[in-house]
């Protein structure tokens, strides 16, 4: 028998006063997926994962979470954990106090066994007594996440859980998320960083003034990134514009007018994959060797821009 997943909404929507919020949201995310949610200010994605945590109700529209439906009360089953705009700490306490009086909040037995394995999980153990108020914004967020696992949730929903970590801290963080998919708990996170989405996300969503205007697998939102720009740096610059010239549906593109980060031997070109299939062919028949292959904006950034018609990066600071 095919189970329920772990999300099912249909036609929800939210007002905040005159505002629409949501407008005939539809979501499905089954257990032991990362769902991505994606979009400008203002989109929708935080007020969507506040009903998830049971923050806020549907204004209408059927709302079912781990097989229950929720109604109008602030009210979710068991088994969902998370946080939205950051997780909220007790800065005086230290990061294992902190984790422990959660655990008695909701009665967890073998509270401290519990409290220290979240705490390896997300690589805060050497830091567990240090006073919350001294951690940095990538180890409140690390913390914050350990605390959503206390409880092994079914459903875990995480608002930006990526934001203001190094690079080892979105290791760790990446790691935790894809363990505890692979065991079977649905993840609906939030970002603004299209590499989270890339590396974590089999599906994802795009809101757009309270609306999905795209949702599925990621290899199809990247395919449907159409023409990018690529930079293109070579062994001879001088050669190589007489072999972009040769391939119709690729255009040189002036390098100054994509800022003073690209030094003057770099190549700027636009077209779809399969011309810079075409061009490294040529080049490479014309003894031109390339040293680099990159595109300006990553295909998945390219795609969000266009089917939210945003011309700056995406950026969850402040949205709802």
């Amino acid at each position: 028998m095919r189970s329920s997943p772990a999300v099912r909404a249909r036609g929800i929507t939210k007002f905040f006063d005159e505002v629409i919020a949501l407008d005939g949201v539809d979501l499905d995310v089954p257990a032991g997926q990362v769902h991505g949610l994606v979009g400008p200010n203002g989109a929708g994605k935080t007020t969507l994962l506040g009903l998830l945590l049971g923050l806020a109700a549907p204004d209408s529209g059927a709302l079912q979470i781990l097989g229950a439906p929720v109604g109008r009360s602030l009210s979710v089953p068991d088994g969902v954990a998370g946080f939205v705009d950051g997780p909220g700490l007790y800065p005086g306490l230290t990061a294992r106090r902190n984790l422990a009086a959660l655990a008695a909040l909701r009665g967890l037995d073998r509270a401290d066994a519990h409290v220290g394995e979240a705490l390896e999980q997300v690589g805060l153990t050497d830091v567990a007594d240090d006073r919350v108020q001294g951690f940095s914004l990538g180890m409140r967020q690390r913390l914050g996440v350990a605390a959503a696992l206390l409880t092994r949730p079914r459903l875990l929903v995480l608002d930006e859980p990526a934001n203001g970590l190094d690079p080892a801290g979105t290791r760790q963080v990446h790691r935790v998320i894809t363990d505890v998919a692979a065991e079977g708990t649905a993840v609906v996170l939030s970002s603004h960083r299209m590499d989270d989405l890339a590396a974590l996300c089999a599906q994802v969503s795009i809101l757009a003034a309270g609306r999905v205007v795209f949702s599925g697998p990621v290899r199809k939102l990247a395919a449907e990134s159409g023409e990018l720009d690529y930079r293109v740096v070579v062994s001879d610059p001088a050669a190589a514009p007489t072999v972009v010239s040769q391939i119709p549906d690729l255009r040189l593109l002036p390098g100054r007018d994509f800022g003073a980060r690209y030094d003057s031997e770099a190549l700027v070109v636009r077209g779809p994959v399969t011309a810079l299939d075409q061009l490294v062919a040529r080049l490479v028949r014309a003894d031109v060797a390339v040293r680099e292959l990159a595109p300006v904006v990553a295909p998945l950034e390219a795609a969000f821009l266009a089917l939210t018609g945003s011309t700056a990066e995406p950026s969850d600071a402040g949205s709802r």
